[in-house]
């Protein structure tokens, strides 16, 4: 993942961790619309520091494990805590989420 201004890339590319098979990552270009810094789920009722909601209850955020961890998330764009309060700082409510590909088996 990386963060542009312009076409300039102001951030990363970073490790993101994305949606395992049967919750994928939705396709295409969103706004964040919501952004809560100390967020927990009332579906996983798990912790998502820097939350920044993209599409329905998928938001880019912070998780405590590595980004290699299997199998995925649950349709989440996961970061490691010091990448998400990077792009906590960068973005802003409005501002574009373009998502695309695949994460492979998914």
């Amino acid at each position: 993942m990386w963060i542009q201004d312009g076409k300039k890339i102001i951030f990363g590319p970073v490790k993101v961790r994305t949606g395992r098979r049967g919750y994928a990552t939705r396709d295409g270009l969103f706004h964040i619309y919501w952004r809560d810094l100390h967020h927990v789920s009332n579906l996983y009722h798990v912790s998502m520091p820097y939350s920044q909601f993209f599409s329905g209850g998928q938001a880019l955020h912070a998780v405590g494990i590595p980004m290699s961890t299997p199998p995925g998330s649950h349709g989440c764009v996961n970061m490691t805590m010091h990448d998400a309060a990077v792009a906590w700082n960068l973005l802003r409510t409005g501002d574009a989420v373009d998502v695309y590909g695949r994460k492979p088996g998914t």
